[in-house]
């Protein structure tokens, strides 16, 4: 694919204004930080539910167009890799074989090593003949790139997704209390049950949050194939209960 014959509109992070180029020359726009290309909008009747994600990946809030959307903004901001996100990022349009085509993606986030990851999110039983071709042109498009690469989602995993929605309630950093999360580093050195370790460190009422924001970063691990809980083992490296 040429991308020279790619345009890419996307909206000014300042005045919010349209801006537009061809994708080859768009690799350095910060897509992490710019506004919706489009405005997300609700209305009476609408059979998706819209709104906006706050992420403490940026401290700042994150559009979604649909709950399965939402679930994947709050995956992204869970990921240790991800040090940036954006909704609906920018606008691509190229030829198709009898007329233009365009694709908003739905997210453009920024990894830790500096290069892009393009997502589309779409149930797994609603990706129709064009939208196959929509997403197979934007894979396309993020190879020829090179520092981009692109993923297509659909429903997440149930158990992972009710884990990260519970520790979501405590992304926020006033819930990291500094001598606590050392306190709980040092006591789940070796993986040990959650409850075991919250209490070992204090009141688990007093403690839970921190241990719970410290699970949210990564930076004490859970099984992600079985339900968060008391009996949940917890350490600093990845556990399994296998």
């Amino acid at each position: 694919m040429d991308l020279g014959l790619v345009d890419v509109e996307w909206a000014d992070g300042e005045g919010g204004g349209l801006r537009k180029s061809v994708l080859e020359a768009v690799s350095r726009v910060p897509f992490e930080s710019v506004l919706p290309v489009r405005r997300i909008t609700s209305y009476r009747g609408q059979r998706h539910f819209t709104g906006w994600y706050w992420a403490a990946t940026t401290e700042s809030l994150v559009g979604f167009e649909s709950w399965l959307e939402r679930d994947r903004a709050m995956l992204l901001d869970h990921d240790r890799r991800v040090v940036g996100l954006a909704s609906q990022p920018f606008r691509v349009t190229w030829q198709g074989a009898t007329r233009r085509i365009s694709h908003t993606p739905d997210y453009f986030a920024r990894l830790e090593d500096g290069s892009g990851l393009v997502v589309d999110v779409r149930p797994a039983d609603r990706v129709g003949p064009d939208d196959a071709v929509k997403f197979s042109a934007n894979e396309a498009m993020c190879q020829e790139m090179g520092c981009w690469s692109y993923v297509l989602v659909h429903e997440p995993d149930p158990v992972e997704m009710a884990n990260v929605r519970w520790l979501s309630g405590y992304r926020h950093p006033r819930n990291r209390i500094g001598d606590v999360a050392k306190r709980l580093m040092n006591s789940f050195d070796e993986p040990r049950l959650l409850m075991d370790g919250a209490a070992a460190v204090g009141d688990p009422l007093s403690v839970l949050p921190t241990l719970y924001h410290l699970l949210w970063c990564g930076d004490l691990r859970l099984d992600p194939t079985v339900p968060l809980g008391d009996g949940s083992m917890v350490g600093c490296t990845a556990v399994s209960h296998g």
